[in-house]
């Protein structure tokens, strides 16, 4: 059974949206109507949307006067001289479709927080010398446009220009003639005026002020204080106290009489550092007591309180802790705890109907405000990486407009009133209008944004009465960012109503169509153009993934695997489909001897026990191996594809007890696991088709003499497979089917660490049809892979592992030829001594995280882990600290619980080793030992029955102290000053190793030149350094790092193939070349 059917809600449709209609639909019971949320997550959304048209369909009344009044609503605004304001115009000159647009945003989030004269003026030069900026500036742009265009708000117009005066020529002259220093002031100047735009104040004092105008006419407010997710205990304690002072000073802040009260919003994600739903008990602790200090705090002065929406994941999380806390005594008779939800959430309708039913059971009315969403763009790239079955959001606006309509004709139920107080957040006239033409009652608001939209809502507040809040944000202008581009990408994409509202080349026409007409005019309902995340990759199906933070697929996936981990295995050789379980020796049989294999993270529990097998093995192996050779390369590429295609639907179906198996052998954490299984079978799929790929590939040539000759793939012979203990299957499984799926047979030795993941894996990939004679599988230690490399029948190896080995595997290779002269070709992927590089640019919050994250995930057991984190001095004091805070958060422990972030390494030689290394950076003099994780309190086994090594962060002066790649939870931290950037890169090539390297960095220039001077294989920016994708980043280093080529990508089983020159005419090809020598065996 595919997984999607044993993880996903066979039903997820659990009711009629139209029911909601119907006052007798909120009698169920509040458990009833929940269980009804989950399900919906990534329900088929052209199925889903059917069921909730009728909801919103408009009658033809309701169209009719929402299009009038949409209509009116844009001619008033248009009319209105003053209805650009300065952010408006800010957005209409430098829409995110141009590439100014883009640069000017890049620059206004990254110039704020830059202390160094010499980044921020190579940001500037960055930002400002590649685009056509004079175009922009213009007699009848306001002062906002043209200020941020040149960032000249201190000394005017000082430099004329002229139409042939390039951007860059321009910024040149204007560097000669006022010196970069002031150039720097003024934009720095610049980029504080438009965070004005956005910001009501840098303190609610100030936006008490600030907002005094505002409430003369009418309007309340929602004060949202400026900064996103905390990431350590210190931050979140911070925005805590600042929420706190904000509820008391908001009680002073007066608005007219009959408009709803003043508001704090809060987003839980501020108020503590693992506000995930894989921390639920550090959620319903910690994070759940703030909440009541500020909910006490707010009820006593009379202030709302608006609980924000965040990511699609934390949703249920957030759908618990506020039932929690409206429940709780202190809420008890207080109708000012309120909930925001996404209207582009596919889940949106049924929490309207569960909280309408919490409301009628406690009996406070619950402010509800109703989004639009800000997320998108992540929700969608974020199903795509984990392989979900669906999106959670709607992928047309359309989609989302409509559901938003549907969702608020069912909040305007007259038996909601009193129940719910409807707040409605949009910029849309369009859904202005339909939200006052379908109700019957004036009992709700509208909402906006402070900075946008001030003539169609002050307009709606003189005209129709209907209260209006204004969400504003309120804090120091550095922590503007991420609110800035979700507005920018909200706002100021040209697909935004805002956009067009303003720009009157628009059409009218075009904003008074309903949205409902323009949803079920497309062909589809859903978005075409955006597969689902299963289809990505075209034909090729991607690898899928459970959703470990919804109920409704974490349950049955964590119930099915907590049974598979009920089972013990085990694990021996398989020669020509027979288990081995004795060898002869000398006319002697012997018995092999049966080990038992114990958890890593608890010695007292057993996964199984394994026969070991010795070198007499291996070479039985071996024989089988080369006697089945012209069998297996017989079998057409097709049938081997197809081959590989049924391994990778068996290990899908075999899921859970891969995920037991990965965690008990080989001590991997939930989300490990999970990515390790995906990876595997994005390897039997992507090489299932380049063995069709290279089956269908023909290379006319013509030789020396004249002939026409063709060359096409061919097998070489047998391979042996030599797989790390790191990753259990995925390694195991990308060399052994790609050297499958080249024609090869196999002999594979999975590292003997991690034997019963890989015999299962064997068994599965038997079952799916690989010929016992194709695949002998010998489990062991050093001695069977040496006697295996030691072989002079084998074409070649594949190894993953420590450098030393695959020197030593290389050097056996060169004393073994093939009885045809040839010698075996190697590809070698091993270790690495990998840097992540951060300016003073970078982001410092998403520096850490990411660097954690590369640091500490799979227990630092990662190739292509992150060893060295390079801070530019500048920032590095800062950095640190939050680094200490993040890693305090990290949970250490038991890796079969899903709140583990760091579960063991792998036995207790790598302990010994890393202990060590820790052990001599403290008594080395220039390092110094910044923190250590401690192990989680219900995961704490003896030191002697458990191999946990503490995730440790190391301050360093020089790469040189550090002493080669430590395999595990340790990363070091090195200071660098900005001028010297390049002999930090001279210091990371100077190790040798090539593999990963990370650049955080918002100057393209700087992370251009980085990527060209490091040698490695992989290059990632502004991003975390590991999970390389299957033919999406193809993985392999250089040096030290291994030989190439990358695996997963499109020239690894070429390498596995010999061209084969054949006499005669060319069938189809793919591509020719002129005459050359037939004796070319190989790709490069």
């Amino acid at each position: 059974m595919h997984p999607i059917d044993q993880f996903t809600p066979q039903e997820p449709i659990l009711f009629q949206p139209t029911e909601l209609l119907s006052p007798d639909y909120i009698k169920q019971s509040s458990d009833e109507l929940y269980a009804r949320i989950s399900p919906l997550y990534s329900v088929d959304e052209e199925r889903w949307l059917s069921e909730l048209l009728p909801l919103a369909k408009p009658t033809e009344a309701e169209r009719d006067a929402a299009s009038e009044q949409t209509r009116k609503l844009v001619e008033y605004v248009r009319r209105d001289s003053k209805s650009v304001k300065m952010v408006d115009s800010l957005l209409l000159e430098y829409s995110l479709d141009t590439q100014e647009g883009i640069l000017l945003m890049s620059l206004a989030e990254a110039l704020i927080r830059v202390p160094d004269n010499y980044t921020a003026d190579a940001l500037i030069r960055d930002k400002m010398s590649v685009a056509d900026w004079k175009k922009h500036l213009k007699d009848n742009n306001g002062m906002m446009v043209n200020a941020s265009t040149w960032g000249l708000m201190m000394t005017g117009r000082v430099v004329s220009i002229d139409s042939s005066t390039t951007a860059s020529g321009f910024l040149d002259r204007m560097t000669k003639k006022m010196g970069e220093p002031m150039i720097r002031a003024a934009m720095q100047k610049a980029m504080r005026i438009m965070g004005y735009q956005f910001v009501l104040g840098e303190t609610i004092e100030e936006a008490n002020r600030n907002s005094q105008p505002y409430r003369n006419k009418g309007y309340t407010y929602s004060f949202d204080m400026l900064g996103e997710a905390a990431i350590t205990n210190k931050d979140a304690e911070k925005y805590f106290n600042d929420y706190l002072h904000a509820i008391k000073s908001t009680a002073n802040i007066k608005v007219k009489e009959g408009m709803p009260k003043p508001s704090v919003s809060i987003k839980l994600s501020a108020l503590h550092p693992r506000y995930e739903a894989t921390q639920e008990a550090q959620v319903f602790g910690r994070l759940r007591q703030r909440c009541l200090l500020l909910i006490e705090a707010a009820r006593e002065v009379n202030v709302d309180l608006s609980i924000d929406a965040e990511e699609a994941d934390r949703l249920e999380i957030s759908l618990k802790l506020f039932e929690s806390l409206y429940r709780d005594p202190i809420t008890a008779g207080w109708d000012g705890l309120g909930l925001v939800v996404q209207g582009y959430s596919k889940r949106a309708i049924a929490i309207f109907a569960w909280l309408a039913r919490l409301a009628t059971e406690v009996g406070d009315r619950i402010p509800l405000r109703l989004v639009k969403g800000a997320y998108w763009d992540t929700e969608i790239k974020l199903a795509q990486q984990k392989g979900l079955s669906g999106y959670p959001v709607w992928t047309r606006k359309e989609g989302t407009d409509t559901a938003y309509l549907a969702c608020a004709r069912f909040l305007l139920s007259d038996h909601l009133r009193g129940l719910i107080w409807p707040q409605f957040a949009t910029h849309n006239a369009h859904t202005l209008a339909s939200v006052m033409t379908m109700s019957s009652h004036r009992d709700f608001e509208f909402q906006r944004l402070h900075g946008m939209g001030d003539a169609l809502y002050d307009h709606i507040l003189q005209t129709y009465q209907i209260p209006v809040r204004i969400y504003a944000p309120v804090g120091a202008h550095q922590d503007l960012l991420p609110y800035l581009v979700r507005r920018l990408l909200e706002n100021g994409a040209n697909s935004s109503f805002v956009h067009q509202l303003l720009d009157k080349s628009y059409p009218i026409d075009k904003l008074t169509v309903h949205p409902y007409d323009k949803l079920v005019a497309n062909e589809h309902l859903h978005n075409p153009e955006i597969p689902l995340p299963l289809e990505i990759y075209g034909e090729r199906e991607a690898s899928y993934g459970p959703n470990i933070f919804v109920d409704s697929q974490w349950q049955p996936f964590d119930a099915a695997i907590a049974e598979q981990r009920k089972k013990t295995w085990t694990a021996t050789s398989i020669i020509d489909g027979q288990a081995i379980s004795e060898y002869t020796k000398e006319g002697a049989t012997h018995q092999l001897e049966s080990q038992n294999v114990l958890a890593p993270w608890n010695h007292n529990v057993k996964a199984g026990e394994v026969q070991y097998a010795n070198a007499e093995i291996a070479n039985q192996a071996i024989e089988a191996a080369v006697a089945g050779q012209a069998a297996w390369q017989a079998v057409p590429a097709a049938r081997r594809a197809e081959i590989l295609r049924k391994t990778a639907d068996l290990y899908e179906e075999n899921y859970a007890e891969l995920m037991a198996l990965c965690q008990l052998e080989a001590g991997k954490t939930m989300q490990d696991s999970i990515d390790e299984i995906k990876e595997a079978v994005d390897f039997c799929r992507f090489y299932a088709d380049e063995a069709e790929r290279l089956a269908a590939e023909v290379h006319e040539i013509t030789d020396l003499s004249g002939k026409s000759l063709r060359q096409v793939y061919k097998a070489r012979g047998t391979f042996v497979c030599i797989s790390p203990w790191n990753f259990p299957l995925a390694i195991y499984t990308g060399q052994i089917v790609a050297a499958l799926a080249a024609g090869n047979t196999v002999v594979a030795k999975p590292a003997e660490q991690t034997s019963l993941i890989a015999h299962f894996g064997a068994q599965l990939m038997y079952q799916a049809g690989v010929p016992s004679e194709a695949l002998q599988f010998v489990v062991g230690a050093g001695e069977v892979g040496g006697a295996l490399t030691a072989s002079d029948q084998i074409a070649g190896v594949i190894f993953t592992g420590s450098t030393q080995t695959a020197q030593r595997i290389n050097q056996s290779l060169n004393n073994h030829a093939q009885t045809s002269g040839e010698l075996p070709i190697l590809i070698a992927e091993t270790g690495g001594q990998n840097a992540m590089i951060v300016d003073s640019t970078a982001l410092p919050e998403q520096v850490v995280t990411d660097a954690v994250l590369s640091a500490f995930g799979s227990a630092g057991q990662r190739c292509s882990a992150c060893r060295i984190l390079c801070v530019q001095e500048d920032v590095a004091d800062g950095i640190i600290e939050l680094l200490q805070g993040h890693m305090a958060e990290l949970v250490v422990g038991n890796p079969t619980y899903v709140s583990t972030d760091v579960g063991p390494v792998i036995d207790s030689d790598a302990k010994k080793g890393l202990e060590a290394h820790i052990e001599r950076m403290q008594s080395e003099a220039t390092a110094t030992i910044l923190g250590q994780t401690p192990m989680s309190a219900s995961s704490v086994v003896s030191e002697d029955e458990a191999t946990f090594v503490l995730p440790t962060a190391i301050e360093v002066n020089s790469i040189d102290v550090i002493g080669g790649e430590h395999f595990g939870p340790i990363l070091h931290v090195l200071r660098y000053k900005a001028r010297d950037l390049d002999k930090l890169i001279d210091a990371i090539n100077g190790t040798g190793f090539g593999l990963t390297l990370g650049i955080h960095s918002r100057i393209e220039n700087i992370a251009e030149h980085i990527e060209r001077r490091v040698v490695v294989g992989n290059t990632y920016v502004n991003r975390n350094q590991i999970g390389a994708v299957v033919n999406v980043q193809p993985f392999g280093g250089t040096g030290l790092s291994g030989t190439g080529p990358k695996a997963g990508g499109p020239h690894y089983v070429a390498r596995l193939m010999k061209l084969s020159a054949e006499q005669g005419a060319a069938g189809n090809t793919t591509h020719s070349t002129n005459t050359q020598s037939t004796t070319q065996t190989q790709l490069a």
